[in-house]
């Protein structure tokens, strides 16, 4: 049986095909159309998903879909009429529903001359949040939760998961949402573009939570643990804020009332002004006032269900900050956070819903290497077609027999302060670089975060890079231990250790580290312990493999990124390409 899972008219627009209940391939569109975030109908994802599975849509039994338009249906009428949103919102949201429901034409047009023979399937976008967690992980029971934006007129959704089965008992419905709340913040403080949200959690660090009475204002955490929005300073309930999510980059117009926010917050910082300690501080307040509503609702979870496991997901399960202190926060004991929590993940826990329901055998996603990949024989006959572009930089070319030379070499470059293109295998699901789609550095070097950023980044200085670290060391080198393969988790860096890894530390003494499995990533695994060998640290410094693009998916994006910044090596499945 076959389910094709879809996260479409979203941000991060994705496709994921599962094969007799379990997981063949995944990938999010932007990756294929070079577009961050792209929204709409995820066709060339789909094609890759069938394609690399060997297949056709005519062989696909079912598709799965992370919206619903029937689900709720009486909370919107009910909301339109006490509320009296402006006419044009209503008109817009009425168009959104009815292009969700003419889905299938949309799919048969994006395959002319197949025959869409699928069942196909609408699940609530929460129940495809909480089951992107709950339905791969190696839970037999937990506490689920979703906490997002919005998606079928909810914002957050909550139950728990038993065998193959999430029964929803809870939801906090629209207009009220903590990631309309960060955005808003997102947008005050001059960060307007879609997925700006981590901008804030990196900056937030560098100030002190001294507005957050302010924010109190704007997010009321009720006794029962939920929590609803000061309505008076937002607009997205009453107003036609302008979105734009079809066949582009979303983006979405200003999302509070800018005459009260100034009132509370004093003047809004304006896109490329200078950032003050004051926008520093309403950082740092905005993720306090999210970390005290969000702890909440899990101190309230775990007494209502007495379950100690938690699975999350939901965008704002992204909060690597937040997600690194639930231990410290509250009673749950473990917790499982998908790859890709916010609405990509849809793809997979859309497919899995279905795919459950009709395969029960258990599934566990403990790695993400589920993307396009790139055998040696296809980078040779691109490094010798590009051969005069590589001369023209100075670089030679190696092919490497041997793993454990590879691993050697490339370790010994890291510790020269070279900047290493780490291109292998399959590509990563979800938005973090894990080491297939990486650029490294030396985590000693002070300097490191300033090299990146002048050779290749060039991205705003404060935000910090992230530790991959061997598994079986993260207890001496973090003060807490917990498996984090998807880097989704922010952890401090024991005190001692600090001075050791100042690329990798943050400015409070933390890292988002990743947890590095020799037994899912057996190269990466064996390069950071090259490293080690030499060194005695067992991390290595880790960003995403691009400039100011989507992670790079195929080897010509790496080899052009390569040529067209001041990287120093690049190493291509078996390849090195040196400067």
């Amino acid at each position: 049986m076959i389910v094709l899972g879809l996260n479409a008219y979203h941000g991060d627009s994705a496709a994921a095909l599962v094969k007799d209940g379990q997981l063949i391939a995944a990938a999010e569109e932007e990756r294929f159309r070079r577009i961050k975030h792209w929204s709409g109908l995820p066709t060339e994802a789909m094609q890759w998903c069938l394609a690399d599975a060997g297949i056709s849509l005519g062989d696909v039994d079912h598709i799965a879909i992370n919206r619903n338009p029937k689900v709720n249906n009486l909370r919107r009428a009910l909301y339109v009429l006490r509320k009296r949103p402006s006419l044009s919102l209503i008109l817009k949201r009425l168009g959104n529903i009815k292009r969700a429901g003419s889905f299938e034409d949309a799919v048969q047009a994006a395959f002319p001359g197949e025959k869409l023979r699928a069942q196909v399937h609408r699940i609530e976008h929460h129940l495809a949040h909480l089951a992107s967690s709950f339905l791969v992980s190696d839970f037999d029971e937990a506490v689920c939760l979703s906490v997002d934006g919005f998606g079928d007129f909810a914002s957050s959704a909550w139950g728990m998961g038993k065998g193959n089965d999430i029964q929803i008992d809870g939801r906090v419905y629209f207009p009220h949402s903590l990631g309309i709340f960060y955005s808003v913040i997102t947008q005050f403080i001059g960060f307007p573009y879609f997925g700006d949200e981590y901008k804030v959690m990196g900056l937030a660090p560098y100030g002190e939570p001294k507005y957050l009475k302010e924010m109190r204002e704007l997010v009321q955490v009720q006794p029962d643990g939920t929590f609803k929005l000061n309505l008076k300073y937002f607009r997205h309930h009453t107003d036609d804020v302008h979105y734009t999510w079809d066949n582009c980059t979303p983006e979405v117009g200003t999302l509070y009332k800018k005459e009260p926010m100034e009132a509370l917050f004093g003047p809004q910082r304006e896109k490329g002004a200078a950032l003050e300690q004051k926008h520093r501080d309403l950082a740092r307040s905005a993720q306090a006032m999210y970390e005290e509503a969000f702890f909440a609702m899990l101190q309230s979870l775990h007494a209502k269900y007495q379950c100690p496991n938690l699975a999350l997901s939901g965008g704002c399960a992204m909060n690597s900050v937040a997600n690194g202190k639930v231990y410290l926060n509250s009673p749950f004991k473990q917790m499982y956070l998908p790859a890709a929590a916010g609405d990509a993940g849809g793809a997979i826990g859309s497919a899995f819903v279905v795919s459950r329901q009709l395969h029960r055998e258990k599934f566990v996603m403990d790695h993400a290497y589920v993307g396009p990949q790139t055998s040696d024989a296809e980078i040779k006959v691109l490094l010798e077609a590009r051969a005069a572009d590589i001369q023209a930089e100075n670089c030679t070319v190696r092919h490497f027999d041997d793993e454990g030379e590879l691993c050697q070499t490339t370790a010994t470059a890291i510790t020269e302060g070279k900047v290493i293109g780490w291109f292998q295998g399959r590509m990563e699901w979800g938005p973090r670089a894990l080491g297939n789609r990486s650029i490294l550095g030396d985590p000693r070097r002070a300097d490191m975060k300033d090299i990146l950023n002048l050779k290749i980044k060039r991205r705003e200085s404060f935000r910090p890079f992230a530790p991959s670290i061997l598994r079986e060391h993260v207890s001496e080198w973090f003060e807490q231990d917990d498996d984090v393969p998807f880097m989704m988790e922010v952890f401090q860096v024991r005190e001692d250790k600090r001075p050791q890894i100042p690329a990798t530390t943050h400015v409070d003494g933390s890292g988002r580290l990743q947890t590095v499995h020799k037994e899912t990533n057996p190269r990466y695994h064996r390069l950071i312990s090259a490293y080690r060998e030499i060194t005695g640290v067992p991390i290595v410094l880790n960003t995403s493999f691009n400039e100011n693009e989507p992670v790079v998916c195929q080897p010509q994006e790496a080899l052009d990124c390569f040529l067209r910044t001041k990287m120093d090596v690049l190493v291509l499945n078996d390849w090195m390409v040196t400067r």
